[in-house]
């Protein structure tokens, strides 16, 4: 587990300005293979490949719960053997370290 998976969200009312490109490709590191900063730099996209929709919708739900339990909100795309994820902090209309926090934590979830 990484640092930024120990971490917890902090809220985020805006207000502050977005990572830059240059910091945003900076914490990507820190997360599994994977994970990639949109051409414009303001979300982070993955996607999850399952067996089936039992699956996709187990790993939607442990999504959803570390979601709430950090109260920030990605959003989905969900199939029958997939989930797309995309983060970004709505208030800044870009990217702050708790996106990369939910992600690390997602990073920890074991997959079926």
């Amino acid at each position: 587990m990484t640092q930024l998976a120990e971490r917890r969200c902090l809220p985020c009312e805006g207000g502050m300005a977005p990572l830059t490109r240059a910091a945003a490709e900076e914490v990507l590191q820190n997360l599994d293979e994977g994970w990639q900063l949109a051409p414009e730099g303001t979300h982070i996209l993955r996607e999850f490949r399952f067996k089936d929709f039992y699956r996709t919708m187990s790993f939607v739900n442990a999504v959803a719960h570390i979601a709430n339990i950090e109260d920030h909100h990605p959003d989905l795309e969900v199939g029958y053997n997939y989930c797309r994820l995309r983060y970004m902090t709505h208030a800044i209309h870009g990217l702050s370290e708790n996106d990369f926090i939910c992600a690390a934590k997602i990073d920890a979830l074991p997959l079926i």
